[in-house]
């Protein structure tokens, strides 16, 4: 039986570590039965190519290896702002769109509702006339006790996986992958992986 092909969404290229942190996920995927499906080397050549070119080589590279996998583990550990990193946001949505089994992690217990109040708008939100919680530029605060935004949420609940959530410290907030390990080993079970203890 050929392994299944796992994804690893997240923004740990960006990170200054993030060589040794992505060789690490790798790791531990295929430590639970899964083959870590990512963009070839020969894609990653800038050569000739204008910036932008570039970058849409990169897009359509990451679009092809997820059309190749069979599950999507996505980091939803917020990025650069109170949300999860958007380009993981968006391969999260186009694998549950393959119909792909979908499972995410964050290394932040706080919901998205608590970031957006404390972090965005500094606690200066209200209930409205219309009975919304509303922002001072007057945009509706969402609360539904989720992660992220519920399309997020809402994709791996639809495709049956988990979104586990943990509180690191921030030293290790890229660094901690108990998060993603857990959801390797319960993507393992629904694989019928043998599963480490």
């Amino acid at each position: 039986m050929s392994r299944p092909r796992a994804y690893l969404a997240g923004p740990e290229v960006f990170l200054a570590d993030g060589a040794a942190i992505i060789a690490a996920k790798n790791d531990l995927a295929l430590a639970y039965g899964f083959l870590p499906n990512g963009i070839a080397e020969d894609e990653l050549n800038p050569a000739g190519l204008s910036p932008f070119e570039f970058g849409h080589r990169i897009s359509l590279a990451n679009e092809k290896a997820m059309r190749a996998s069979d599950v999507i583990v996505a980091n939803l550990t917020p990025f650069r702002g109170i949300s999860a990193d958007i380009g993981t946001a968006y391969e999260l949505g186009f694998m549950c769109a393959l119909g792909r089994a979908a499972y995410g992690y964050t290394n932040t217990v706080r919901p998205y509702f608590e970031r957006l109040r404390d972090d965005y708008y500094h606690g200066a939100i209200a209930r409205a006339a219309d009975g919304a919680t509303r922002g001072p530029d007057g945009m509706m605060v969402e609360d539904h006790g989720m992660v992220d935004n519920l399309m997020l949420d809402g994709g791996i609940e639809t495709m049956g996986g988990i979104l586990v959530r943990r509180q690191v410290e921030p030293a290790r907030l890229w660094s901690d992958l108990a998060a993603f390990e857990d959801c390797l080993r319960a993507a393992a079970v629904r694989f019928g992986l043998a599963v480490r203890a």
